[in-house]
């Protein structure tokens, strides 16, 4: 399971943990992962993910999980939303 948003692509960041003698040790920030499932209006169905708290506040804040997706660049999305993106845009086009 990897530390990855399916929404915005927020990933584990590397930085340093600083000792009081000032020493730096590797270590890593993860996200704020939470597993969700949220619904698509336009499809009419939910789907699952693991989004992480701040994608789920933009997603509210847009108006809803198609919203966000019609929004969000491809390059960001994991596969199964950007399958899930594509089949927004075809619903849309078709009505």
């Amino acid at each position: 399971m990897s530390f990855r948003c399916d929404l915005t692509g927020k990933t584990a960041q590397v930085g340093h943990k600083v000792s009081h003698s000032n020493i730096k040790t590797k270590r890593r920030f993860l996200p704020n992962l939470r597993s969700v499932t949220l619904t698509s209006e336009i499809l009419g169905r939910s789907v699952r993910a693991r989004v992480s708290a701040n994608a789920l506040k933009t997603v509210d804040h847009r108006g809803g999980l198609d919203a966000f997706l019609l929004k969000a660049k491809d390059a960001e999305l994991a596969p199964k939303m950007l399958e899930l993106k594509r089949a927004i845009v075809k619903k849309q086009a078709s009505a």
